[in-house]
Formats: structure tokens, C-alpha cells, sequence
């Protein structure tokens, strides 16, 4: 039963990676940048869903609205404010230093906001837990709402991306940007919305993320967000499908790495993984090879 306990909590933890994967691997896919303000989202997301539960006493439901909408517009702003101006900039060097400064700034604006201590959050699932065989195995709830999330997300994201006429935009943006902007495309409307759809997904990611390990503060999303992010180059960065692959199999890893070797050494484990993962496949999982014209 342990065995089984393990693969369910890895999975739960896999899919919280998974949402936040595929924040940066549409941004990356499409904009080809890297937001590595990305994780400290997520924490904002679990602060303002915190904030609206403790301070203003309201549902949990209410709690993860506003913190999407809260999510949303700060990356509608980042994008705007900080990348925007750096689209055409000679070097991706730029945009990387700008993506750690937005990262520091956020973390020191909670960190005065609310200061150093970790709080607790309260679990915005508010089911009773599965109980099977007996009871000696237990699955919480957070657990299926994340599994379930997770799946819903990727479905929901599948389909806009192939199905809608935004959705279609981004493809267009991701082949080329030129051209796409040639043919009547808001390109920069369209990374907008890009960026959107990756905080509002990362603000989902952090309050499930809150409720399965309920302490709170100004650097939760900090290893998440990287451990997402090489979820995301496990997969195929760019690649939807990968990010939800990377995820899942980055979760399970660590907690059968934690489970049956070593607490310690679990996250060294996983990032090996990937070193190996990426000797024998440069692209990911699921990554193409690009071949550029000269």
C-alpha cells in the first residue's frame, strides 16, 4: 500500500509541476523567453489566496478566483512593463537579467508586505479524503483535485490553443513572429495573453501547492518554479504535451527518491535524471530538433 501511496502523492506533486511547466513552456514556445519571474507568481498567487481567506474570511472558491485575476493582471504587467521592451533586444541575456530582477522585486514586496514569518495556510479543498481497502490506504483530497486540475488544464489548453482563433494566433506567433504580424496578427497582444493564461495557470499551481504543504512564505515559489522549469526541459520545452510528461514524471521521482533513498539527496537525484535524460535527448522528451537557415 505504501508503494501505492507514494505513486499518488508524486503524481499530485508532478501535476502541481505540470501547471507551472506549462507557464514557461508557452511563454518560451512563444516568446521564446524564459520568465524566471515566473515562480515567484506562484507565491503571490498563495499570498493573495491566503489573504482573501484569513483577512477578509471568504470561501475558499472566492479565495482562488481572486487570486487568478490577482495572477493575471501582475503577468499582464511584467510582460508589459518589463519584457516588452526587450522583445527586439540583440541578446536573450538581457531579458534573463531582467527576468531575475522582476523575480527579486517580487519577493522583497511580499517579504515588506508581509514580512519574514511562514504562514499557514489553510487547504482551499475542503472534501473528506478517500479512504481504500479497508483504510489502511488513505488519498487526500487535495491530492485528486490536483490529479484532476491537472487533467482538466491540459485538456482546456489543448483544445484553445487548436480549436480557437487566439488559439491559432499563438501557434502563428510561435513560427514566426514576422510573418504572423504580416498577416494582421497583434503580436504583442498575443504574448500578452500568453503570459496571462501562464499566471493565471501558476496561481491555480500555487494554491494547490499551499494546501498539500500548507507553510507559506515570500520563497515558496522558488524551488517549485525550478523544479518546474526543468520539468519543462525534461519534456520538450515548447512542447505542451512534455510539460505535462515532464511534470508528472519530475514529481514521482522526487518522492520515490525521498521514499526509498534519501530525503537529502532527492532533489540531486532528480536533476541527474535530467542530465541524463538530456545527454541522450538534447530536446526533451517530446522536443523537436530546429533546423536553422544561414
Amino acid at each position: 500500500m505504501s508503494f501505492i501511496s507514494y505513486l499518488v502523492n508524486g503524481i499530485s506533486l508532478g501535476s502541481v509541476y505540470a501547471i507551472i511547466a506549462l507557464g514557461y513552456t508557452m511563454v518560451y514556445g512563444i516568446a521564446k523567453m524564459l520568465n524566471f519571474a515566473h515562480g515567484d507568481v506562484i507565491m503571490v498567487g498563495g499570498y493573495a489566496a491566503f489573504t482573501m481567506m484569513m483577512s477578509m474570511n471568504t470561501s475558499p472558491l472566492v479565495a482562488v478566483l481572486v487570486s487568478i485575476v490577482v495572477c493575471t493582471v501582475l503577468g499582464v504587467l511584467i510582460e508589459t512593463i518589463a519584457y516588452r521592451p526587450l522583445l527586439e533586444a540583440a541578446s536573450s541575456l538581457a531579458v534573463l537579467i531582467t527576468a531575475i530582477g522582476v523575480s527579486y522585486f517580487l519577493q522583497n514586496i511580499v517579504l515588506l508586505t508581509f514580512g519574514s514569518s511562514t504562514k499557514s495556510f489553510q487547504s482551499v479543498v475542503t472534501l473528506p479524503n478517500l479512504k481504500l481497502a479497508g483504510g489502511s490506504l488513505v488519498i487526500t483530497s487535495t491530492a485528486i483535485v490536483t490529479i484532476l486540475a491537472c487533467i482538466v488544464i491540459m485538456i482546456a489548453l489543448t483544445l484553445f490553443i487548436n480549436k480557437t482563433k487566439p488559439g491559432q494566433a499563438m501557434l502563428a506567433v510561435s513560427e514566426d513572429k514576422g510573418a504572423a504580424q504580416l498577416m494582421g496578427i497583434n503580436v504583442n497582444g498575443t504574448i500578452a495573453l500568453t503570459f496571462a493564461i501562464g499566471s493565471g495557470l501558476a496561481a491555480i499551481a500555487g494554491v494547490l501547492l499551499c494546501s498539500a504543504y500548507p507553510a507559506l512564505t515570500p520563497y515558496t515559489g522558488s524551488m517549485p518554479g525550478i523544479k518546474a522549469f526543468t520539468a519543462a526541459v525534461f519534456g520538450g520545452i515548447g512542447s505542451i504535451p512534455g510539460a505535462m510528461v515532464g511534470g508528472i514524471l519530475m514529481g514521482v521521482i522526487e518522492i520515490f527518491a525521498k521514499a526509498y533513498i534519501s530525503t537529502q539527496l532527492s532533489d540531486a537525484i532528480v536533476f541527474l535524471i535530467l542530465i541524463i535524460v538530456l545527454l541522450v535527448k538534447p530536446t526533451g522528451l517530446f522536443g523537436k530538433n530546429i533546423q536553422e537557415k544561414v
